[in-house]
């Protein structure tokens, strides 16, 4: 027994070692669990009584040498590799690719910043809302088509808590508990109950607009969005107001901007109309400020709307919808340069 662990201590001393890959090598053949040392301490029960004190102390000082020579060859190995001499000082200081935005994210952020240089500031609120948030403190009655199940998700028809259809759910709260002046964008994600398709899905965002104050007029509004889309779709683009409805804006007027494709001349984007539909908008209607506690003789505001997805597929051409929630990686790779 003596003479054989002998052996293995000269072989552990010739077993030469210069690459990570060798050390392993000697740790496997030596110090694992199912190496050569190891096997010793098993056959070492098999040895006379009279010899186990000094075969225990041989096989304990080989496994003290063998182990040490590991340690140490490791520790010097981990220093060459560590070496400044050995890196390439051209290579890139972040060494993994970073990800993209997502086109929505890119669009929101810009809407906010957009608006946050001329004073409006975020809020948000929950996307699980009541009836009286989402509908009745906006003005909508009763038998509004928006309340038919073919348009909202409701969770609970009795009391009525649904996935909010828009978020001007949120500017009925902020109006309960903030008096004028006011002036906030609501920025969120909005369900309705819609067949998807090309140009609709049942989940999109918003970001909605709200300035209540004194004296606030519709001059104020289209002066606010005659700024928004020449911020965003550049120094010569045209607006347009056509009247319209909404139940909790009077007067109430759709928005289009000059199609930012073909400049205005018509296109297959514009339907040839040179006019590309993006927003909705009008002057707070006084029983929606009452609604609120807000003295409708005193203040008056303006509020607007607008779909993400939409502001989205004019920026970037984008021609269907559904690739915004498929999360293709192709698809969100080319916006990398827009991080």
């Amino acid at each position: 027994m003596i003479e054989k662990i002998k052996d293995i201590l000269q072989s552990v001393n010739s077993f030469e070692i210069k690459t990570a890959d060798e050390l392993e090598k000697y740790r496997l053949e030596f110090l694992s669990k199912k190496g050569i040392i190891t096997g010793l301490f098993t056959d070492f029960k098999n040895v006379p009584n009279e010899q186990k004190k000094e075969v225990g102390q041989e096989i304990n000082n080989l496994k003290q040498a063998a182990q040490q020579k590991y340690d140490t060859l490791k520790d010097s190995l981990e220093e060459s590799t560590t070496d400044n001499s050995a890196l390439d000082l051209t290579r890139s200081g972040e060494p993994l690719e970073l990800g993209s935005r997502h086109p929505i994210s890119l669009v929101k952020n810009e809407i906010i910043t957009i608006f946050s240089k001329i004073g409006f500031t975020v809020a948000e609120g929950p996307e699980i809302e009541d009836d009286w948030h989402v509908f009745s403190a906006l003005n909508f009655p009763p038998e509004h088509p928006a309340r038919d199940m073919q348009d909202t998700f409701f969770i609970e028809k009795n009391p009525d808590i649904l996935l909010r259809t828009h978020t001007s759910s949120v500017q009925v709260r902020v109006m309960e508990n903030q008096q004028p002046p006011i002036r906030k964008v609501f920025p969120g994600r909005v369900f309705r109950n819609e067949a998807i398709s090309a140009r609709a899905h049942c989940i999109f965002h918003q970001v909605e607009g709200l300035y209540v104050a004194e004296n606030v007029s519709f001059a104020d509004l289209k002066q606010t969005l005659m700024y928004f889309a020449k911020e965003m779709f550049g120094e010569k683009t045209q607006i347009r107001l056509r009247p319209s409805y909404f139940p909790f804006t009077e007067p109430s007027a759709e928005m289009d901007v000059s199609c930012s494709i073909c400049g205005g001349k018509g296109c297959n984007v514009c339907k040839y109309t040179g006019w590309l539909e993006i927003l909705g908008c009008g002057m707070v209607d006084p029983n929606v400020l009452e609604s609120c506690g807000i003295d409708s003789e005193k203040y008056t505001g303006f509020a607007f709307g607008m779909g993400v997805e939409r502001i989205a597929m004019l920026k970037y051409q984008i021609k269907d919808l559904r690739l915004y929630f498929e999360n293709d990686v192709r698809f969100l790779r080319q916006f990398r340069s827009a991080y």
